[in-house]
């Protein structure tokens, strides 16, 4: 018996692949009775269900997986008497199920409507456009540190503790109504990871436990980036799947947000994107511009910079290949290299 629905599981998983890719060929479907309508609901369920634990039950989750895995391949792969049927309806149903659960619960907004799309903006800009958003921001940003920072060569420090910042990542939402009307993040369910030092030195400052949806975020982070980072996982949480839409999300969220550190924070977050788009067009002028920074905002993205430097190691790039991998199969076909899009987003919104 136990063999047979390990077989009916296989036998189900390339008809789900199949009927995901026709799904997929259907964004306005998915949009309005998907990402609007089923998982609107399931979403809100797993965050009231999980979202009052004050640790990470996904990340415990993924352990005890972990753990199943490796006693899987000690007694049925790294064996002498290999039972190559059983390992492979193993294999199978695992996938099956995995897989199912990945795109009931949230995967299937990978193929939504494109956020461009969404907001009626254009998805193409020219390089003058670039420049002059990024002329915007440069001035918000100066003005900004300036106020929190009056010796113009000292870097802002983030007075909020993680769990402060997630407080106010709810309000900072709220005030998103006027453009995403049905964008409410409520109940939170945003955590620290307690894997947070693997994530580390794989080169990540969140995720998002689809199964659960929780929000995790990487607690060895510096305080700095914490607005933008929770604010992203949040965007993933509510149904923007691609990397990009969420980092333009939280952009939008911390800029928009009526405290300044997260202004700052969501508008040098943006301004990295601007000027690193501009410095692959046009090396002299992206560096003629990030001359007009204020020394202490520069100093805060070395700061960021040197942050991830003291924990390379030899494995992150695969770390980082896998996800990237991971991204192009799931409807982002240039993986991590995601930044015309995030830009063409900010400069058509921003220009307006």
């Amino acid at each position: 018996m136990q063999s047979k629905t390990k077989l009916l599981l296989t036998i189900a998983l390339p008809i789900q692949i199949i009927l995901v890719k026709v799904l997929s060929f259907f964004p306005e479907f998915i949009e309005r009775f998907y990402s609007n309508g089923f998982f609107i609901y399931t979403s809100k369920i797993l965050r009231y269900v999980f979202g009052w634990i004050p640790f990470s039950f996904g990340d415990l989750l993924y352990t005890f997986l972990i753990i199943l895995l490796i006693r899987f391949l000690i007694t049925k792969v790294f064996t002498r008497k290999i039972i190559w049927r059983e390992v492979f309806l193993d294999i199978g149903a695992t996938f099956s199920i995995v897989y199912a659960c990945f795109h009931i619960l949230w995967g299937m907004n990978y193929y939504r409507l494109p956020l461009h799309e969404i907001l009626k903006i254009d998805d193409q800009y020219t390089e003058q456009e670039l420049i002059d958003v990024s002329n915007q921001l440069i001035k918000q940003a100066n003005m900004l540190h300036k106020q929190l920072e009056p010796n113009d060569s000292l870097s802002v420090k983030m007075p909020y503790s993680k769990e402060e910042v997630f407080q106010k990542t709810i309000p900072a939402y709220d005030q998103l109504n006027t453009i995403f009307p049905d964008l409410k993040y409520h109940p939170k369910s945003i955590k620290k990871s307690i894997l947070s030092l693997p994530l580390t030195y794989m080169g990540f400052s969140g995720y998002l436990n689809p199964i659960t949806n929780e929000a995790q975020v990487n607690g060895l982070i510096l305080n700095y980036k914490a607005p933008t980072t929770s604010c992203h996982e949040e965007a993933h949480q509510l149904g923007f799947a691609k990397e990009n839409e969420a980092n333009f999300i939280a952009a939008l969220a911390t800029i928009k947000f009526d405290d300044i550190y997260f202004k700052y924070s969501g508008t040098t977050f943006a301004l990295k994107f601007c000027l690193n788009d501009l410095y692959l067009r046009d090396e002299q002028k992206a560096i003629c511009l990030i001359e007009e920074l204020r020394p202490g905002i520069r100093k805060n993205y070395r700061e960021v910079n040197e942050f991830w430097e003291s924990y390379e190691n030899p494995f992150e790039p695969i770390f980082k290949d896998t996800y990237d991998s991971y991204l192009k199969a799931n409807n982002q076909p240039d993986g991590l290299e995601t930044y015309s899009y995030v830009v063409a987003l900010l400069v058509n919104y921003f220009k307006i």
